[in-house]
């Protein structure tokens, strides 16, 4: 009996692979001429209900979002740098295409859903905003978080969204303590 007990909370625990959801596999942070960048590599897969909606037409926004704090502890964080992109995900039933396209990025169309999703989670090249200035060899705390962004959607798909698990499509907050990396110098 208990073995039993045992197996079946394995397999509940195992995600069903229509769920859909966001994993960040990889993260790096760049120095670049004066400033820093980011690129990152997430698997992000869609449940039939996103799908669903992507074929009608509704156009679904994800958002990658870094931050880096400063920690103190004698007073609160600070914030001193940021980058936040959001990239819209969309299909026209006329071409039967896929489209990613989003502030500072060139649109792009895929044949496949696969292919925009595979797209859409490796960015590259993200310029991060600095709000006070950055100090080598200190340790900062990076954060960084992918999700659908339900605030841009249209009103009626916001109040099902109220009553559905399905249009919760957020990773997990990634963060550790990192050190600046140091731009490379400039070759005569």
């Amino acid at each position: 009996m208990a073995a039993i007990l045992l197996i079946s909370l394995l397999f509940s625990a195992v995600p069903v692979r229509g769920e859909g959801g966001i994993e960040i596999k990889s993260f790096a942070l760049e120095a670049m001429g004066e400033g820093y960048q980011i690129s990152l590599d997430a698997d992000i897969t869609l449940n039939s209900t996103l799908e669903q909606a992507l074929e009608k037409g509704i156009i679904l926004y994800f958002v990658s979002k870094f931050e880096l704090i400063d920690s103190r502890w004698y007073w609160l964080d600070e914030e001193v740098a940021r980058s936040k992109r959001r990239i819209g995900l969309s299909y026209h039933a006329l071409t039967r295409q896929y489209y990613l396209s989003g502030r500072m990025m060139m649109p792009q169309s895929f044949d496949t859903l696969q292919e925009a999703l595979q797209a859409l989670g490796k960015q590259h090249d993200i310029p991060i905003e600095m709000s006070s200035s950055l100090k080598q060899g200190v340790e900062y705390i990076a954060t960084l978080q992918v999700w659908l962004d339900i605030s841009r959607l249209a009103k009626p798909v916001q109040l099902e969204w109220f009553s559905s698990k399905d249009w919760n499509l957020i990773s997990e907050k990634k963060e550790w303590h990192i050190k600046l990396p140091i731009a490379p110098q400039n070759l005569p």
